[in-house]
């Protein structure tokens, strides 16, 4: 069959077959207007849950002025080709040492994209005779990265230290009867749940094997720990961190990411990372950015933002939590409020949020999750004030009632496309 007819003939996937009815909606929906707690939807102002703007950086007046001014200084196609070719610049290798020098590593290397960074990094690091263990709700870009490596691997239960055990000593076992090592991957922060990795309970484990251990601590980077060096100096294990992956999408809010670790193994990731040396290279204004950035995050000022987003936070989540939602484990900055209900009740209860209490969040239903299950993924950021906290908390309290009392209930998905 032709690929194409296929394609034309199938239900659009998972997720896609519902497209016709969410898109422009639930699915690609268009926010408007300056990046904020507050925006502008389908021309309509709303109250915006959905962001990683962890920090308020995005429209942080002196981001924004550096951004301007590299932007015409640069403009955006410098420099051009890879890093190892003609891309490499004394900015990238300044904002390399700065990166390497908060995370307490002897170097760092820069990422053009988070997702292609971690899964290069992976395959690059890996061989057919190393073992993976990781954690089984480890993030998409991990499971790539591991689909991609020559190197088998093991899951163990999320967050459950006595399956991580079993797997470590499994993998152990067979690393040392085919001359291999062991990589166990975990994520500091669990984007879907707010969950933190179990990272102290894990670095334990090296008193009894021999393993090395990588975060992907895209959440986690500049708002988790003390001065934002991330979920491992939350925990104090930053020593023991041998692989350290942060993202710029989250806390500095623009595209990129870096890895940090021994300078000798980020002089090989240099030299084969091949989604690095055979794509372009950050464009400087974005280095540029990145720097003003970090600049930021490691100073008071950073400091104040961070007590700002906990704040707000905490208060939420506490917030929910009295009111008897089930948040799960979150004690992160990412609050999924857990509800019963389907496709159709979700579709109906986002609306409601949206037009009617002017409340903008994203929903996750089957089959991301069980059927049966509705989660409104709620995102702090430091923008967001405690008003914004008490009236959505209120409006919650109200939309829970009407849950129970059936008001959402209905056979029919309403068609919120977009005409």
């Amino acid at each position: 069959m032709d690929i194409f007819d296929r394609i034309a003939e199938s239900t659009g996937g998972p997720i896609g077959q519902f497209r016709e009815r969410v898109e422009g909606y639930f699915a690609f929906p268009k926010l408007e207007g300056e990046i904020g707690a507050h925006m502008k939807f389908q021309g309509k102002d709303v109250l915006c849950w959905s962001l990683n703007n962890y920090l308020g950086l995005a429209n942080h007046p002196e981001v924004r002025r550096v951004d301007g001014e590299a932007a015409v200084r640069w403009g955006l196609a410098a420099p051009m080709g890879s890093r190892m070719l003609t891309g490499n610049t004394s900015l990238h290798e300044e904002l390399e040492r700065r990166l390497a020098a908060f995370e307490k590593k002897e170097a760092a290397f820069l990422f053009n994209f988070g997702y292609q960074g971690i899964v290069s990094t992976i395959d690059s690091l890996l061989t057919r005779h190393d073992i993976i263990v990781v954690d089984a709700e480890a993030h998409a870009c991990l499971l790539d990265g591991i689909r991609l490596s020559n190197a088998k691997s093991y899951k163990f239960k999320h967050n459950d230290i006595v399956s991580c055990e079993q797997k470590l000593k499994i993998a152990t076992k067979e690393a040392e009867a085919q001359g291999g090592g062991v990589l166990l991957i975990t994520e500091g922060v669990y984007g879907m749940t707010g969950a933190l990795g179990i990272l102290d309970k894990i670095v334990a484990l090296k008193k009894k094997y021999n393993f090395r251990i990588m975060i992907d601590d895209a959440h986690g980077f500049g708002n988790m720990g003390p001065t934002g060096r991330g979920t491992s100096e939350h925990f104090g294990v930053m020593d023991d961190i041998d692989i350290y992956i942060g993202a710029y999408a989250k806390s500095m809010a623009i595209i990129g990411g870096f890895i940090a670790t021994k300078k000798h193994v980020i002089d090989f990731l240099r030299y084969n990372m091949r989604s690095q040396i055979y794509a372009k290279a950050l464009p400087l204004p974005i280095v540029e950015g990145c720097l003003k950035r970090l600049e930021i995050i490691d100073s008071p000022e950073g400091d104040e933002l961070r007590k700002k987003l906990w704040t707000v936070t905490r208060r939420l989540q506490k917030g929910f939590r009295d009111l008897g939602f089930d948040i799960g484990p979150s004690e992160a900055c990412v609050t999924p409020i857990s509800l019963k209900g389907g496709p159709n009740q979700a579709a109906n209860i986002a609306y409601d949020l949206c037009e009617n209490y002017k409340i903008f969040c994203s929903i996750v239903v089957y089959p991301v999750i069980p059927l049966g299950m509705i989660i409104f993924r709620m995102i702090s950021t430091a923008s967001h004030t405690i008003e914004d906290v008490d009236y959505t908390l209120n409006a919650f309290k109200e939309v829970k009632e009407k849950l129970e009392r059936g008001e959402y209930d209905s056979d029919e998905m309403r068609n919120f496309a977009v005409k």
